[in-house]
């Protein structure tokens, strides 16, 4: 008898312990997003992370706050500098696309309003810094992305292929249960859209960025999430030459958070401990890309 339950035991207790290993780890998902499928999402400050230049009441790093992101506007470029802000599934719903392009009169009055037919002709795309599908929970969130201060000209590929390809992944990570916290910027001047290489447009009122930039912090749903930010967690930094020949793959040209730092003179994450920086800010991102 005791011949016999012997092995009986042991066929039962490897069994269990091959179920609970697949039942404990779920094949190919991102350690971000475990275990956060049923947390809370909720709309956060976009300057969770940091005011990446300081941006005060300078002409040409001059602060403006919506409720649906925040920028540093340059008054000289007729474009912002970066725009931040918050993306988790509470700001996303319904909404139609509104495709109001228009200026926007809050800027102070001494600032040039950028209209949307500056950019007719150019060869350049309104390109949004903020995504219109980032804000679809109501047409007024929508409505804002298309204020012309949230704009750059740029060129179609990268706005239509490289950069649409970026914000679909950061949607299907808040669709997985995270959080994410987007600094996008750019810098330099002159770019080649489809009429040819350009440094300005709109009779020298607005630059055409060389580069464009952007960060993403991802966290799973959660608060005090500047406090949450660790050595582990995923930081995604692209920076992406503005013309039409660009590779379609944003992969491609992920870069570190210190390399886009020290092109701009900016702190992106200052908000985040300095020792947690230092790891973060310099790794390549090599993560899934969709």
């Amino acid at each position: 008898m005791k011949k016999f339950y012997r092995p009986l035991v042991l066929a039962l207790l490897v069994g269990f312990s091959v179920s609970c290993s697949k039942e404990d780890v779920e094949p190919n998902q991102s350690p971000s997003v475990t275990g956060t499928e049923d947390a809370t999402a909720t709309k956060d400050s976009h300057l969770t992370m940091g005011n990446p230049s300081s941006a005060g009441t300078s002409y040409s790093n001059y602060l403006v706050s919506k409720s649906q992101y925040v920028m540093s506007y340059n008054s000289y470029r007729g474009t912002p500098n970066w725009v931040s802000w918050h993306l988790s599934s509470a700001w996303v719903g319904s909404t139609p696309r509104q495709d109001d392009f228009r200026a926007d009169t809050s800027l102070p009055a001494a600032f040039y309003k950028v209209t949307s037919s500056d950019y007719t002709g150019s060869g350049f795309d309104r390109g949004h810094n903020c995504p219109s599908a980032d804000r679809t929970l109501t047409v007024t969130d929508n409505s804002a992305t298309f204020l012309m201060s949230n704009m750059i000209p740029q060129a179609g590929p990268n706005n239509q292929q490289t950069w649409a390809g970026l914000e679909n992944y950061c949607r299907t990570l808040i669709n997985a249960g995270n959080e994410l916290y987007i600094i996008m910027g750019s810098y330099g001047v002159g770019g080649t859209g489809s009429a040819g290489y350009k440094e300005t447009i709109a009779g020298g009122k607005v630059t055409v960025p060389n580069r464009i930039w952007k960060v993403i912090v991802v966290l799973p749903n959660g608060t005090g999430d500047a406090a949450r930010v660790t050595t582990s967690t995923r930081v995604i930094a692209v920076n992406t030459p503005n013309t039409t020949s660009i590779s379609s793959t944003w992969g491609s040209y992920r870069t570190t958070v210190d390399a886009i730092e020290a092109a701009t003179g900016y702190n992106i994450l200052s908000n985040v401990s300095s020792t947690v920086q230092a790891t973060i800010e310099s790794r390549v991102d090599s993560g899934p890309t969709q």
